[in-house]
């Protein structure tokens, strides 16, 4: 160091002195680091920092080699103890699930140890145990419909898996209703609804109606179960429609839905059901710490049949069940408008205004109740200006009289109702 001090001093043309009397000046190293500066240059400067750097680091170097030796003297830690010690990372962390390796639906098994099927299904499983908001909606709306379609499912002596079917159509929301006109629970089409029984108009849709959607599409499940000998492909018919399938596996020379190929959608769909019920059935398993019971529980109603010879404002019905207009459509989501027209209805009411119900339909009835007079067309007149003159509609004239053409002749008679009301 002091050959080095030397040579530095030389080189800059300054006294030979040590490096500790410079910094040791009496007015501070502030005042002695302005003085060299002026005296011997930045370059200068530069150098001795340099210099008192390297010192210190061999300084730390040597109370770190201390400090290695004292903790080498220490007896070994044991492993519980390293253990122990140990950091945890639970919070945050994003568990991970193995699919399950062996899984049957409906009964069937499910080839899982074929590469091909075991992605596919991974792939919607995957999905579901990692959505968590849905996973939990899920549960909490099954305890609601779930209990009613066991006891279908089991007085039918169908597979109880088949509830799953209803969870991956629509959520559990009895509303539901698909870009492609898919509506209720079941998510029918109208003409596959209408063929199995419920009724699709504008004033009522009854494929919003649980029971009796529920019992159309376990009929329509049955149908294609006893069609294929298969619940994955009654499942795919399902969704796709059983036409299409049965070309697919025509054209394809297979039988087997795993080595069908069909719309992405369909492929999808099935393997989506089967990571539904895979989660939902074991929901412990996969993380999730849902309390049974704490879900959205039944509905209790009672299914009222109620005969209306006029057109009845729904909001008069809700009043007369003891409901808010929008209660009643709660628990009727099938009336799809303002006014129920002449006709037959079940309707569903609390139990404890069962009676007093059907009592305050009659006094309803009797406030709407309308009275036919008779009308002889003359020479001129129109259905336009009949309606104007009796103040009712076109279209009123064309239903009481079940005529559909738009014009009348002279010397016909209409019927015409006139509200007691009026």
């Amino acid at each position: 160091m002091e050959m080095f001090e030397k040579t530095t001093a030389k080189a800059y043309n300054m006294p030979s002195m040590p490096l500790p009397t410079i910094f040791e000046h009496p007015h501070g190293c502030v005042k002695m680091r302005g003085e060299i500066m002026k005296r011997y240059g930045f370059g200068f400067l530069l150098l001795l920092l340099l210099i008192t750097s390297c010192s210190s680091v061999g300084t730390m170097e040597s109370e770190k080699s201390g400090e290695a030796k004292k903790l080498a003297s220490l007896p070994p830690q044991s492993s519980t103890a390293q253990h122990a010690q140990a950091p945890t990372f639970s919070a945050g962390i994003v568990p991970y699930f193995r699919p399950p390796s062996e899984f049957a639906f409906c009964g069937e098994p499910v080839p899982l140890a074929r590469p091909d099927v075991l992605e596919r299904f991974d792939r919607e499983f995957t999905i579901v145990a990692y959505s968590h908001a849905q996973v939990y909606l899920w549960l909490k709306r099954a305890e609601r419909y779930f209990p009613w379609l066991e006891r279908q499912l089991k007085a039918k002596g169908l597979p109880d898996d088949l509830k799953y079917v209803m969870v991956a159509e629509s959520d559990l929301l009895p509303g539901a209703k698909s870009s492609a006109g898919a509506a209720g629970i079941w998510q029918f089409i109208p003409s596959t609804g209408s063929n199995y029984g419920l009724r699709v108009a504008n004033h009522l849709d009854e494929r919003y109606d649980f029971e009796r959607a529920t019992e159309s599409a376990l009929q329509y499940l049955t149908n294609l179960y006893n069609k294929f000998h298969s619940w994955t492909l009654a499942l795919a018919a399902y969704n796709c429609g059983e036409d299409r399938v049965i070309r697919e596996m025509g054209k394809q020379r297979v039988r087997n839905y795993y080595d069908l190929k069909l719309p992405n959608e369909t492929e999808r769909y099935v393997f989506r059901i089967m990571a539904i019920k895979e989660v939902l059935s074991n929901p412990e398993k996969y993380g999730y710490q849902y309390i049974k019971g704490t879900g959205y529980q039944p509905f209790q109603l009672e299914r009222v049949s109620v005969t209306l010879p006029d057109s009845i404002p729904v909001v008069d019905l809700a009043e007369a069940a003891g409901l808010t207009y929008r209660q009643f459509l709660i628990y009727n989501p099938f009336v799809q408008s303002d006014t129920l027209p002449p006709g037959s209805y079940y309707l569903n009411v609390p139990p404890e205004q069962k009676s007093s119900f059907v009592a305050k339909v009659d006094e309803i009835r009797k406030r709407y109740a309308q009275q036919f007079q008779y009308h002889v067309v003359s020479k001129g007149e129109t259905l336009a200006s009949i309606a104007k003159r009796y103040g009712v509609s076109i279209d009123d004239i064309k239903r009481w009289n079940q005529i559909s053409a738009n014009h009348v002749v002279q010397g016909q008679t209409l019927k015409i109702k006139v509200s007691s009301s009026r």
